[in-house]
């Protein structure tokens, strides 16, 4: 039968518009965390390296009950003095460049937690109002840019109303501007702060801490723990995609790092195969530039 045969793929892609869909996600890729050294170079420098598809800008660091909370980006600005918006140019280069850009909220250092859920979702409007789309706030610590989402690192604090904050946040998507929602959990299953969240299924992205915790990360040149784990964690946990978290450098962790030719050889072949594979996480940027680590795994990943 004669006829256009573009018209399906046409359609295809206006409707993925319409419901707001981004064609560009299929793909696995690496996160980085940019933030917490002054020495790993500018937000849109990191970007511009074209090594990776994700950018975790850490840490807000001081929030919930009741306090005034608080960006801390090391030696990167002074947020204190609105010294941190000039921030936000990097975010649009890296945005520019279909790479997502969200806040990490939490870190191993920093005074937060929730309170209640009525907590939970104070911090919720205070993040959209502050680094999302929302109108309310005259200070953007970031400036203007609009971030893509909140990634949660929450290692202390309280262990509750985490899933609150994820409804709360990801009920602000609009049909053409999503909100995603991001967490890192430690290996250990369930993770005790994030158990919780995570199993709202709300997450587009997990990227699993498999380091410091011996009990689930590669060891000695075994891989067995770290295998079962990512197995337990992909087969439990309704997200998005599934990310293998792993320190860039020897340094960047007490224990798990695994080197750039065993992942390559031993492990992303067998993750890989998982229908929840989103690529692989790293801590950090700083480290990365030192090790170049992602530079010897991006064509593998």
């Amino acid at each position: 039968m004669a006829g256009n045969s573009q018209a399906p793929f046409l359609l295809l892609i206006l409707l993925a518009q319409l419901v707001g869909f981004e064609l560009c996600d299929a793909g696995a890729g690496i996160a980085i965390y940019w933030g917490q050294n002054g020495n790993e170079g500018t937000l849109a420098e990191t970007c511009a390296t074209g090594k990776y598809s994700y950018v975790n800008i850490a840490f807000l660091n001081k929030f919930g009950s009741g306090q005034t909370p608080e960006i801390n980006l090391a030696g990167h600005c002074n947020p204190a003095s609105g010294g941190c918006a000039i921030v936000s140019s990097g975010i649009t280069s890296c945005q520019s460049r279909g790479i997502k850009v969200l806040l990490s909220i939490g870190g191993g250092v920093g005074n937060y937690s929730l309170a209640s859920a009525a907590d939970a979702k104070d911090v919720a409007g205070y993040l959209w109002n502050n680094f999302l789309g929302g109108k309310k706030s005259t200070s953007r610590p970031l400036g203007d840019a609009v971030l893509d989402g909140v990634d949660f690192d929450i290692e202390l604090g309280s262990t509750q109303y985490w899933d609150v904050l994820a409804r709360r946040l990801k009920a602000y998507s609009k049909p053409r501007r999503s909100v995603y929602v991001a967490g890192a959990p430690q290996c250990p299953f369930p993770d005790k702060f994030l158990g919780d969240a995570l199993n709202t299924g709300l997450f587009d992205y997990v990227w699993v801490q498999f380091y410091n915790n011996p009990s689930c990360q590669y060891s000695s040149g075994s891989t067995d723990n770290l295998i079962k784990s990512w197995n337990r964690w992909t087969t439990s946990v309704k997200a998005g995609k599934i990310f293998m978290g792993l320190p860039a450098a020897p340094e960047a962790a007490g224990s798990g790092y695994i080197p750039a030719a065993v992942l390559k050889s031993k492990i992303l072949p067998v993750i890989k195969k998982s229908s929840k594979y989103g690529g692989v996480m790293l801590w950090s940027k700083f480290y990365d530039d030192k090790s170049g680590y992602s530079s010897s795994i991006i064509g593998s990943v």
